[in-house]
């Protein structure tokens, strides 16, 4: 089974990427993915793209945990993909950064730990879920034209967070130094046999794992990212919009030339004025901020004149009341110039915050604008895991989990570059007498083009004459056994 040809042609500028023999299984494992309608197992993999007799199943298994293959080779050529065909030449590239819970089950998968579940917890109870972290980096395409008034984020990169407690779980304890008779009973020669078979079973075992002693927190991952896309796109200018917790020092301090980033201020943040102008006759060394600014609560009560700002789009509906001046967030980013927003919600129950802005040009208006398309990334994660199984992966070993979720990501930026070059001329939308407006494709509607077209493509060659070889009737059997 193959997918439409115009996909086919996406999946063959990666092949740079892979080996040959390794290129042929990464085509089926990807049509096996995008036909599944069930878990994205390996096992399911193989029987949706109808390769059961296509080589020994061990070798799809091998293809995540033992092929020589590097992912980020792999990101860098689905962000140039992205840029080429769906941002122009001259436009600033819009990120969105985030982290997302894959809920797991079982002590022997590598890289597992207790996280935090945004989805289950709420303001007064926090719940914690054992899985995989994973860290992802965005681009945002707003209002595209096959969807104008929606906003969609194509993961470009991602990295898995270990926790001090993952990183930890499964060692072997340290095992008691024995005692000194039985140090002297041991000869010598037993002791250097010992030593070298000790040190050759860890150099087997180094060259099949990744090296997981130095624990990296997720704001770390976050900037890893993106100083290595600042590398892949030199010329181009990039715009970064993250939460809190991507705000702070690890990301802002380490932000590439080409980068600006918008962000909330911590709750406790200080704040201070730029650095007044030096004196002639002033000994000592520079001064490199001013005086200390008021936090959110006492800068919203103050005399200073609130401007109201009215918004109709994704990601933010109602009317804000704001405030603007320029400033230091220190700690966090030294003496570098921000603008800072103070954003009241007059209407709804959105918390009073600040917001600041790398690039102190840009009005708050546009500010809170471009900081709302960041909700496009939280429905990219819920697309992934209800249509492309980014949870499913029941891999264990270092390489296989780290190689097998992100196609998830991968497919889902995928098929909407294929669906905005090709697939948008075979649209068609379900006849529902209920929902007779719907005019813009989802994700799950770009999917379905795409599974609908391979399939056409597929059927169309089938003759009504039944033969051996090419059997109608098997074929259909074999379409409906796939939606399980």
């Amino acid at each position: 089974m193959e997918l439409t040809n115009s996909f086919e042609s996406l999946l063959l500028t990666f092949s740079p990427v892979f080996t040959e023999p390794s290129f042929a299984t990464f085509r089926l494992l990807m049509t096996g993915w995008i036909l599944s309608m069930r878990h994205r197992y390996v096992t399911d993999l193989i029987i949706s793209s109808d390769s059961v007799h296509n080589g020994h199943f061990s070798d799809y298994h091998r293809f995540f945990s033992h092929a020589v293959w590097d992912l980020d080779h792999l990101w860098k050529r689905l962000a140039q993909l992205i840029v080429q065909h769906l941002i122009g030449p001259e436009a600033t590239i819009l990120l969105a950064g985030d982290d997302t819970l894959c809920r797991k089950r079982g002590l022997g998968i590598f890289g597992t730990g207790m996280h935090h579940d945004a989805l289950s917890s709420s303001k007064s109870l926090k719940i914690c879920h054992w899985g995989h972290d994973w860290v992802d980096l965005c681009i945002v395409i707003a209002n595209p034209w096959w969807a104008p008034t929606k906003v969609f984020a194509l993961p470009i990169c991602m990295r898995l967070y270990r926790n001090k407690q993952g990183l930890t779980k499964g060692k072997r304890k340290s095992q008691k130094k024995p005692a000194a008779s039985q140090v002297r009973a041991a000869s010598k020669q037993a002791k250097q046999a010992a030593a070298k078979k000790k040190q050759a079973a860890a150099n087997a075992q180094k060259s099949h794992q990744v090296n997981v002693t130095a624990h990296k927190t997720r704001p770390e991952l976050m900037a890893e990212m993106v100083a290595m896309v600042a590398g892949w796109f030199p010329d181009r200018r990039f715009l970064l919009v993250v939460d809190s917790l991507y705000s702070g020092k690890s990301v802002l301090s380490k932000l590439p030339a080409n980068f600006e980033l918008i962000g909330p201020v911590h709750a406790k943040a200080a704040l201070y004025a730029p650095a007044p102008r030096e004196t002639p006759v002033r000994r000592g060394p520079r001064c490199k901020k001013g005086e200390r600014l008021k936090d959110a609560a006492a800068w919203e009560k103050d005399s200073s004149r609130w401007q109201t700002l009215h918004y109709d789009q994704y990601g933010l509906h109602g009317s804000l009341r704001v405030k603007t001046q320029t400033g230091l967030y220190y700690k966090a980013g030294n003496d570098r110039l921000l603008r800072l927003v103070l954003s009241q919600d007059t209407v709804g129950q959105r918390p009073t915050r600040i917001f600041y802005c790398t690039d102190v040009a840009l009005s708050p208006r546009e500010i809170l604008s471009l900081f709302s398309r960041r909700w496009s990334i939280e429905v990219t994660h819920f697309d992934c895991k209800q249509h492309l199984g980014l949870e499913d992966a029941a891999n264990r070993t270092p390489l296989a989990v780290q190689r097998t979720a992100p196609m998830a990501m991968f497919l889902h930026s995928l098929t909407i570059v294929w669906f905005a070059t090709e697939g948008h001329k075979d649209l068609q939308f379900p006849n529902r007498p209920w929902y007779p407006w719907k005019t813009e494709p989802s994700f799950a509607d770009m999917l379905t083009t795409l599974r609908r077209k391979s399939w056409d493509d597929k059927l169309s060659r089938v003759s009504l004459a039944a033969t051996p070889d090419d059997n109608p009737a098997s074929l259909l059997t074999f379409l409906a056994t796939l939606a399980g």
